[in-house]
C-alpha cells in the first residue's frame, strides 16, 4: 500500500462537510499547518473539530473559526482565542470543553479500541453533569467516553514512506493519540526519509496507524506568547 501523497491537495482529498475531525499539537506547538491551510482553501463546513486548543486568532484553527467553517469545538484550552470566545459567547460555536488529561485519553481509548472509561478528573463539577458517577477506593469517578474521527490530522518532525512517524518535544502531547483514533489518518512531516531510515526505538507512532503522508512546507511555528527576559535585569 502507497501512504505517500505528492502534496497537501491530494493528501486532504475526501474530507466532507460535517464530518468530525481531530487535529494534533499543544497549543501552537506540532499543529498540522499545511493541513489547516488547506482546509481553509477547501471551504469544508459544519465541521465538528476535536483539538486541545483552537489556536488563535489568525493562525492554526482560528483561521478556520474566522471562517465559521467549525460547527463545534472539542478542545481543551482555548484562552488564547478572541474570536473563539465570541462564537461561543454568541451562540454560533457549540462547544465541549474537557479537561486536558480526559480529552488525552479519550484520544488514546479511541484507538486502543476502548469504549470508556472512570476517571475522577472532572467530578463535582459542570463536567460531570449528566454523567454516570462510581466510586472506587472511594472516590468518585465519572464515566467517560471515547473520541475518534473521520480523519486525524497530525504534523511530525520525522516520517518514513511506511508511516512511522517521530515527533519532537511538546508536539508528542497529543499527535500520537490522535494518531490512532481516526478512522484515515493524514500525518504531514517535516522530513520524508524512505522506509527503514528511521531508528525502530525512536518511533512513537508506528505507520499501521498512518493511511496518508506527505512532506509539508514552509513551516512558520508560531509560539503563542514569546516571553524573554529583560536584558537589563540581572537576576538568575
Amino acid at each position: 500500500m502507497n501512504k505517500v501523497f505528492d502534496n497537501v491537495e491530494k493528501a486532504c482529498a475526501g474530507i466532507e462537510n460535517g464530518m468530525t475531525i481531530m487535529l494534533g499539537g499543544f497549543g501552537l506547538c506540532g499543529i498540522p499547518e499545511n493541513s489547516i491551510s488547506q482546509l481553509v482553501k477547501l471551504g469544508t463546513k459544519e465541521l465538528t473539530c476535536i483539538s486541545n486548543n483552537a489556536g488563535v486568532d489568525d493562525f492554526g484553527l482560528g483561521l478556520l473559526l474566522q471562517n465559521r467553517q467549525i460547527k463545534k469545538m472539542i478542545s481543551s484550552y482555548v484562552g488564547e482565542n478572541d474570536e473563539f470566545e465570541r462564537q461561543m459567547l454568541s451562540g454560533e460555536l457549540e462547544v465541549d470543553l474537557i479537561p486536558q488529561g480526559s480529552l488525552a485519553e479519550r484520544c488514546r481509548a479511541g484507538g486502543a479500541g476502548i469504549p470508556a472509561f472512570f476517571t475522577p478528573a472532572g467530578y463535582g463539577t459542570e463536567v460531570a453533569e449528566g454523567k454516570e458517577v462510581r466510586v472506587f477506593n472511594g472516590k468518585p469517578h465519572i464515566l467517560e467516553s471515547a473520541l475518534t474521527a473521520d480523519y486525524a490530522i497530525v504534523k511530525a518532525w520525522k516520517g518514513d514512506t511506511a508511516g512511522n512517524l517521530i515527533f519532537k518535544g511538546t508536539a508528542r502531547n497529543f499527535n500520537p493519540m490522535m494518531a490512532m483514533a481516526g478512522k484515515i489518518t493524514i500525518a504531514e512531516v517535516e522530513h520524508l526519509v524512505p522506509a527503514g531510515e528511521l531508528d525502530p526505538n525512536q518511533i512513537h507512532t508506528p505507520g499501521i496507524f498512518i493511511q496518508r503522508i506527505f512532506e509539508g512546507a514552509s513551516y512558520e511555528k508560531r509560539i503563542e506568547q514569546r516571553t524573554v527576559r529583560d536584558e537589563n535585569n540581572d537576576e538568575r
